[in-house]
């Protein structure tokens, strides 16, 4: 049945990549919006490197200006050539210095205004523009929820027979807060990154095209190492999330049978198989984020070793006067600013694979296949819930036959009660009957309607259905109860209520009707759980009724009045019951035997039991054994002492 698991086959990074960046078309004005904001930000802070250097400039001048007092600077050159001093010559040959003039601190002071104007403005530009993207991130992620949400409630019931609870509840919760943590914290950082690499570069050719070529070396050294180790990494993350998956639903299984596992004494085998699946996702996680780390580290090294490279030969270039100092300045400052960003794209690689990878799960869940499209209109059905079965084949798998050629008519207001062995499809047929799978041949009509031209939600609202396992949300009980019928009034409730003999028991809790229930129940017993179930589909009032093992989990005694209540609800309506304790049906109008899909029976109670065949051999193995083992064990007893 892993049909349905997912994570085990990834799909490239780029596909996925640009399909979760598609996902922000519907911002794409905020989205145009932040990219302006982010070019002027970065633009803003590109330019400051080179008015610093302007201000250094001005200050080395200055120093030089006051030591040429009394001469000229084509003088001071010539001198020192003539001492043959040739380097210091360039260097002051290539510098605007005015002889005996010192420092201009007025100027200097006009350029660091002029920078530190720039430094604000870059950074109001980078704040409003991180602002508006982290709305735009957060309005995507809001969408895929949504889409989520819907995508579910569009699912066919096969496709979560396939999945785990927790594998599925791992990609709405874990994966999609990956997404969103993905998203928010890479989004801005790549967008300045790049833009920062593109607008540095410019600044540094415009300064030196020789120093920035020499720069521009370690870019496709990094990026083939990048690459090579994304390769490895990108199945690491699929790997990881998958196994947070597949550990999720261990854990929300144990969890949920936590009772269970005390009972039979099964703790040593969940924390065995628990720090196995641990051990695999320490292992898988372990891995991703060492092989992804390299990155940082490479690309760091390289950055480096290009600084080092650019400070030498800057220097020498200051030396021979074909750069001037606040040039070199400037320029190095750029090569720090160079490799910076892609040390950040670098060290957001990991992030961004693990990202992508908790999106690919997300969009193999948004990709499953739905249930078929339905009509647009409802259509008006009237009548009580006459449903019949024409000629109806069905199986869950193409090779394994289940329900083969059944036909049967259930009048309104007759009570039909499916019994037989565990597989026979009893479920199976109230599963067909509410649509919650289609037939392979044949029809279901419900009041002369094929129910495979309705439209689910008018089908599915015009039954009422209490299953063995019961449901109860985080509530109050009134609001459990009014879940069958959200209009209903206080006296409806009040009235379903005591029809289910579940204002019984309400009285007695403090805060009555108001009494809040979690999702187990609360302080409520199986049995006044189950009542509470009965009493929503009683509120209801629907047309077809469905008891899939109602009443499994009540007394006997509340059994019997359940049944009492259960016959004023089935007057002028249909109802299937589906039932092992045959107690329950023998008052059924019409009883179906099942075995391997098939009716090999029907009739009432009484006829089965004079036809002698499958229904009377199950009825005496119930009821019959125990009678005449009675006997036997007063005989076996010795004289004067009680039996049992």
């Amino acid at each position: 049945m892993g049909g349905g698991m997912v994570g085990q086959k990834s799909m490239d990074f780029g596909p996925s990549a640009r399909r979760l960046v598609a996902r922000l078309r519907p911002e794409r004005l905020k989205v145009a919006a932040v990219l302006l904001l982010a070019v002027g930000g970065v633009a803003l802070s590109v330019v400051g490197p080179k008015i610093l250097g302007r201000a250094t400039d001005l200050i080395f001048s200055g120093v030089f200006g006051r030591r040429l007092e009394g001469t000229t600077q084509a003088d001071a050159v010539a001198g020192l050539r003539a001492r043959g001093e040739d380097g210091l010559a360039d260097m002051l040959a290539g510098m605007n210095v005015r002889p005996g003039q010192g420092v201009d601190f007025e100027a200097v002071a006009q350029v660091l205004m002029l920078a530190l104007a720039v430094y604000v403005g870059a950074a109001v530009l980078m704040w409003l523009q991180g602002y508006i993207l982290n709305d735009v991130v957060q309005s995507a992620v809001r969408r895929m929820r949504r889409d989520v949400e819907e995508k579910i409630n569009r699912l066919p019931l096969s496709y979560f027979d396939r999945q785990p609870r927790g594998e599925l509840l791992s990609r709405v919760t874990n994966d999609i807060d990956n997404v969103s943590q993905t998203l928010q914290q890479t989004m801005s950082q790549l967008l300045v990154s790049l833009l920062t690499v593109v607008g540095v570069l410019a600044m540094m050719f415009s300064i030196s095209p020789t120093l920035a070529l020499i720069a521009l070396v370690t870019v496709p050294v990094g990026m083939l190492l990048t690459g090579q180790i994304m390769k490895r990494s990108q199945g690491m993350f699929i790997d990881q999330w998958r196994r947070t998956g597949t550990l999720n639903a261990h854990i929300e299984e144990t969890f949920t049978g936590h009772a269970l596992v005390k009972v039979f004494g099964r703790q040593h085998e969940v924390e065995e198989v628990f720090a196995r699946e641990n051990d695999e996702l320490f292992r898988a996680g372990f891995g991703a984020q060492f092989v992804s780390g390299l990155i940082m580290p490479i690309m760091m090294f390289l950055g480096n070793l290009n600084y080092v490279v650019i400070a030498v030969l800057g220097g020498l270039r200051v030396a021979n006067g074909s750069m001037s100092l606040g040039d070199v300045q400037a320029f190095i400052q750029y090569s720090r600013q160079f490799t910076q960003p892609l040390t950040q794209l670098a060290s957001m690689v990991n992030l961004l694979q693990s990202g992508v990878a908790s999106a690919e799960r997300v969009f193999e869940l948004l990709d499953a296949e739905e249930e078929p499209v339905e009509q647009a209109e409802p259509l008006a059905v009237g009548g009580r819930g006459e449903v019949v079965f024409d000629h109806v084949s069905f199986r869950y798998e193409a090779d394994r036959p289940l329900i083969e050629d059944l036909s049967l008519v259930a009048r309104p207001g007759r009570t039909v009660a499916i019994v037989g062995p565990t597989g026979a499809g009893k479920t199976t047929l109230v599963n067909l009957v509410m649509r919650f799978y289609d037939v392979d041949a044949g029809r279901i009509t419900l009041d002369g309607v094929d129910v495979a031209t309705m439209r689910r939600s008018d089908l599915r609202g015009r039954t009422g259905m209490v299953l063995q396992d019961t449901w109860l949300f985080e509530g109050t009980i009134r609001d459990n109860i009014a879940y069958g019928r959200p209009t209903a009034t206080e006296e409806e409730i009040h009235q379903a209520a005591r029809a289910t003999f579940v204002d019984r028991f309400v009285h007695n809790l403090p805060d009555g009707y108001d009494t809040v229930l979690d999702e187990e129940g609360g302080s409520l017993s199986a049995g006044e759980r189950q009542l509470v179930t009965i009493a929503r589909a009683f509120l209801a009032d629907p047309a077809l009724l469905i008891l899939d093992e109602a009443t499994s989990s009540v007394d006997t005694r509340t059994e019997l009045l359940v049944q009492k209540a259960m016959a004023a609800l089935r007057s002028d309506r249909t109802s299937f019951v589906i039932a092992h304790r045959l107690s329950t049906v023998r008052d059924a109008d019409l009883i179906l035997m099942m075995e391997d899909g098939r009716i090999v029976e029907q009739g009432s109670h009484d006829e089965l039991l004079a036809a002698h065949g499958a229904y009377a051999a199950l009825y005496q193995a119930q009821f019959a054994a125990p009678a005449a083992e009675e006997p036997a064990e007063a005989a076996a007893a010795p004289a004067g002492q009680p039996v049992g």
